[in-house]
């Protein structure tokens, strides 16, 4: 790669030698000088609004005959400076500049725009929901003048506390136009739904969608907000920053593993507990950067809920009644051993490393059989194909490529969206593969459609448009095959020097996926991008620590559902498959459930053991990136509950099997010792932080926002499985429509009816009841309308009741089923959909 000019310039009187094209404000940043802000953002492109950055900027004098340098008597470069200031955000550094940013000429124009600003803010610190970390706060008593020369009854009035949604508050009168929020929802976001409004003085944000600030990133604006004038309705008058504790942690939604500081208090209202009060950014470039999803934000009250389970509880007389932990723990070690090699063990990616690690020491030891919960198969091919130690998507630009195949990603996985389409707008080539639109076609170089079911004979019909053509293909990857687009997107993807897959499970089931994640196996090996950075197979899981479990050696079974119902001894731990497909789950033999609520499984069970949340305990999960991340305790333990892996210690030691359930950094130690993927690995390392860019820091509110600095760790990418992946050929089986009805198929959405936020306050209006999708015409073959209420009827399950939503994307003959909202299916399955008043008739 070319190595990048460097630019030498003095910025009060410091020299720096910084990359060509860096902005003054940023080049001043890299050696601790702080040029004050308000409307720039070093994750944004700047635009000069707010004029708080002006500095005296000298250039050297160029003698326009020989191009050289005028130099004074003493030989050094002769330095004109301009007549007026410049910006420091919109300003690039050039060879031997001299930034000044100090001089009386500065300070007292730093201090007219402050006072400019306070001219139309209002008064009103004492009461206001930034004080404590508000940029225009600090930067008055830093810059300020300690008078005001305008009368206070003179300033604007308008709407205080005005909801641009139900989650975001906007108080008008502080609001300084510095357009960041709008800039974001616009250029990152890419959901233009808020904006100006007005001219003057009497400008104004208001939201432009229905309903009010209709994004899955607002609350990223309130960190961003350089004063009071945007809060989310989950901490607004909650707290003071100064009365916060922060921790550090980890968001448990999705496969990415955002990194965040959870701010705690002790209060009153809460009984004297210590109680969550808002979660925040921490800055880790290499995953989430400064950023989160607003179901990451706003999506952690289960860890507090009063319906969470307190007490062991033993089936008795037919009733799940109370019990001691000695009582429930004793009943299931005695039908555990009993149970032997056919204990079933059970378990999701909600659960961390340790957690897994010592259900597994347990079911191991017994002979029994590990099995993860999950509707995405091909997880033992991310571990020989996948990313390796030293990726990072926000490295992908010109040169790179990302194929997203089967994924809605905003969906599924919302930073792996936002950064895949950062990456192409740097110039990377995107290739979204996928049966019907979604929002990250917008920033797609290639769009291909294929028909539900043929999610690997894309792939593998990309294959053989780049190499020699395999004999006896289905008539499925030869006809995809002839698609110029896709001939153009496979050409396109072979020539990169770096490509990354990702591969979902849109309308899949684990049959599905698993021969999807090996034709992605296939292009990656075929086209050489395995084993190097920023190159490799990303399975879009749905929990957070699925790749963990694959890690493991934990395996999916397509048939789980029958092998439950058979088991002597089923142990169900934090996974609800009854409640997920109560058509199909019925436990033959003896049942223990382990989890935080009374879920629909718990209440089938003959044994509850409550578990605790991810903000009681501490652990690790490992990303979809394959990226070990640690989370540490941020609230006390719930009385009655104990963590994850120490239930399984318990049974094992009343059994006779020992099983290290001390500590979570005990267990991890072992489990480094036995688990090749995580060999070598310590707390320590995951604790370790490299400086970062751009930096942030709760010193300088102004430059980065409210998000926190990262001293907690970065986590470590681990390396592939030694034995290597393989060229392998997946069996391929086509859809049959039904001849009547529709095909449903599984898809899934970032907002749902899980256990995990059904319970969030602040989400609670943008839970969507419970409905399927389909497109405009089969709604008027079929004379349904958005919003009426259908009763669904699966082959082979139980009929549902659910709103119908209408959708211009989905190809006909197609029912979308949004996972953990109605109708609950994981694999495609045909359909009968009746108005339920033509039912009730």
């Amino acid at each position: 790669m070319p190595m990048t000019k460097m630019v030498n310039l003095t910025i009060d009187d410091q020299p720096v030698s910084v990359p060509a094209g860096t902005l003054i404000v940023d080049a001043a940043k890299m050696i601790g000088i702080d040029i004050p802000v308000f409307c720039y953002h070093p994750k944004m492109e700047p635009v000069g609004m707010c004029r708080m950055c002006l500095v005296d900027v000298g250039r050297p004098v160029i003698d326009r005959s020989t191009g050289q340098a005028v130099l004074e008597e003493d030989g050094t470069p002769k330095i004109q400076f301009g007549l007026k200031l410049d910006t420091a955000c919109t300003t690039p550094v050039s060879e031997g500049m001299v930034v000044v940013g100090m001089s009386e000429k500065v300070l007292d124009a730093r201090e007219d725009v402050i006072e400019f600003l306070l001219t139309s803010h209002p008064l009103d610190c004492p009461i206001c929901d930034k004080g404590g970390e508000c940029p225009l706060q600090n930067l008055t008593m830093a810059w300020g003048s300690g008078e005001s020369r305008f009368d206070y009854s003179k300033k604007m009035h308008l709407a205080k506390h005005v909801p641009l949604g139900e989650m975001i508050y906007l108080d008008r009168e502080r609001c300084i136009q510095c357009g960041r929020c709008v800039r974001f929802q616009e250029n990152i976001a890419e959901d233009p739904v808020i904006g100006f409004f007005n001219r003057g003085r009497r400008i104004e944000i208001v939201t432009f969608s229905e309903p009010g600030f209709d994004s899955y990133w607002s609350g990223n604006t309130t960190d961003i907000c350089p004063v009071g004038a945007l809060t989310t309705a989950d901490f607004r008058f909650g707290a003071r920053p100064w009365e916060l504790k922060a921790a550090s942690s980890l968001c448990p939604q999705c496969p990415v593993g955002c990194n965040t500081t959870l701010n705690t208090r002790r209060e009153a209202a809460a009984g004297g507990e210590i109680v969550i009060k808002r979660v925040m950014p921490r800055q880790n470039e290499a995953v989430n950067e400064i950023w989160l999803c607003d179901k990451g934000r706003f999506g952690y009250h289960y860890a507090q809920d009063n319906q969470r389970l307190t007490q062991p509880m033993v089936r008795k007389n037919g009733k799940l009644a109370p019990a001691s932990w000695d009582e429930a723990i004793n009943l299931v070690a005695e039908k555990f051993k009993a149970a032997g090699t056919n204990l079933l063990t059970v378990a999701s990616g909600r659960l961390s490393n340790e957690d897994l690690f010592n259900l597994q020491e347990l079911t191991g030891a017994l002979g029994g059989q590990n099995v993860l919960y999950t509707h995405i198969a091909g997880g033992e091919l991310t571990l020989s194909s996948g990313l390796t130690p030293g990726s990072n998507l926000g490295e992908l630009g010109k040169g790179s490529a990302v194929l997203v195949v089967g994924s809605d990603f905003e969906e599924e996985a919302p930073l792996w969206w936002l950064r895949v389409s950062q990456a192409a707008k740097r110039g990377a080539t995107l290739v979204a593969l996928n049966p019907r639109p979604t929002k990250l076609d917008a920033n797609a170089t290639h769009v291909v459609r294929y028909p539900y079911g043929s999610e690997a004979a894309a792939v593998l019909a990309m294959l053989n448009t780049l190499s020699a053509k395999r004999p006896n293909l289905p008539e499925s990857v030869q006809s995809l095959a002839r698609d110029p687009e896709l001939q153009a997107a496979a050409k396109a993807l072979s020539e990169a020097e770096n490509l990354v897959v990702f591969y979902g499970s849109e309308g899949m089931g684990l049959t599905g996926t698993q021969a999807l994640a090996q034709a992605c196996a296939n292009l990656l090996l075929a086209t050489g991008h395995t084993g190097r950075p920023n190159n490799g197979l990303v399975g879009v899981w749905r929990r957070a620590n699925d790749q963990g479990a694959w890690e493991m050696g934990w395996q999916s079974r397509p048939d789980l559902f029958p092998a439950m119902q058979q088991a002597p001894a089923l142990y169900v731990a934090a996974a609800d498959p009854a409640g997920d497909d109560p058509s199909v789950f019925s436990p033959g033999g003896f049942l223990v459930v382990q989890d935080l609520y009374l879920t629909a499984t718990a209440r089938l069970a003959d044994v509850v053991l409550p578990a605790q949340s991810w903000a009681e305990r501490d652990g690790t999960l490992t990303s979809g990136e394959r990226r070990v991340q640690r989370y540490y305790p941020v609230i006390p333990e719930r009385s009655g509950t104990l963590p994850d892996y120490k239930i399984p210690g318990r049974i094992a030691s009343q059994i006779g099997i020992e099983i290290e359930s001390r500590a979570a950094i005990r267990i991890f130690e072992k489990m480094c010792t036995k688990v090749s993927s995580f060999a070598g690995l310590s707390y320590r390392q995951l604790a370790e932080v490299t400086e970062q860019w751009p930096i942030v820091s709760r010193g300088d509110l102004y430059y980065g926002g409210t998000t926190y600095e990262n001293q907690s760790g970065l986590g470590v990418q681990l390396p592939l499985a030694e034995n290597g992946a393989a060229l392998s050929w997946p069996a391929l089986s086509e859809i049959n429509f039904p001849k009547l009805g529709l095909l449903a198929v599984p898809v899934t959405c970032l907002y749902d009816q899980g256990a995990t936020l059904q319970s969030s306050k602040t989400l609670e209006e943008r839970l969507p009841s419970p409905y399927v999708s389909i497109s405009p015409a089969d709604a008027e073959r079929l004379r349904l309308t958005e919003g009426a209420v259908v009763r669904v009827s699966p082959e082979n399950g139980n009929p549902v009741v659910v709103y119908i939503r209408v959708n211009a994307g989905i190809p006909e003959r197609v029912l979308l089923a949004p996972r953990s909202l109605g109708l609950s299916i994981e694999a495609p399955t045909p359909v009968e959909v009746l108005l339920a008043e033509r039912v009730a008739a």
